[in-house]
């Protein structure tokens, strides 16, 4: 089996080496480029399995790469920032971001999250398609309709509906979707997963699909009936 691949968007072009080699050693394949324009082109003529972006870049900024990534592709997005501010982690989940990491980093941990990005995006079920209402979830195709309209997603934001149209009419608290989806606790002030429901609920009432229910100091909960 061919290693994933991943492409890096940074340029910083030490941490570009330094992480080709760590990668590397645990069965990832790195590309890399130095800036988004080159990185663009790259996303363009090859197929990634993962993209890790940072926000500082020469000429366009992470944000405007990510966005006009995402009109060509749904390849899950790690975001690199310096920048402490919640804000500007939100704007990149806004964007279609996938996760983020704050700089400087610990190697092991980017490598944690490219693996959780992986494992959600390649996981088999035994069942692959659940219907709630009138949305239908196929996790082998990753498409999700509502009756014949479908829903224009996110890699985050699929994995976030397949989960909750599994779990169908119980309430699922942050940290039991955090756990599934990144291997790790929800984090006090870590909006990510909020963020990403709001999207989707958005999505879901354009294509008069199913609801998603805040259930305050208890988690989300998708209702099986109308």
């Amino acid at each position: 089996m061919d290693a994933p691949s991943v492409l890096l968007i940074d340029d910083d072009a030490r941490l570009c080496a330094l992480l080709s080699e760590y990668l590397g050693q645990h069965g990832l394949a790195l590309s890399w480029a130095n800036d988004g324009v080159a990185g663009l082109s790259r996303i363009v003529q090859e197929t990634f399995d993962v993209v890790i972006l940072d926000v500082m870049l020469p000429g366009i900024d992470g944000f405007e790469v990510l966005r006009l990534l995402r009109r060509r592709t749904a390849v899950p997005v790690i975001m690199l920032t310096a920048r402490v501010a919640q804000e500007d982690r939100i704007q990149g989940l806004d964007g279609g971001a996938d996760d983020y990491l704050l700089k400087p980093f610990a190697a092991p941990e980017l490598l944690a999250r490219i693996r959780a990005l992986l494992r959600r995006s390649r996981v088999g079920r035994v069942e692959s398609v659940v219907r709630v209402q009138s949305l239908s979830v196929d996790a082998e195709s990753r498409k999700a309709s509502v009756v014949d309209r479908t829903l224009e997603l996110t890699s985050t934001e699929f994995d976030i509906l397949d989960f909750l149209a599994r779990a169908a009419g119980r309430i699922v608290s942050r940290d039991e979707m955090t756990r599934a989806l990144h291997q790790r606790e929800a984090g006090a002030y870590d909006r990510s997963l909020d963020v990403h429901i709001s999207h989707l609920r958005r999505k879901l009432e354009r294509a008069g699909g199913p609801a998603i229910r805040t259930v305050r100091g208890a988690g989300y909960l998708l209702a099986r009936e109308g």
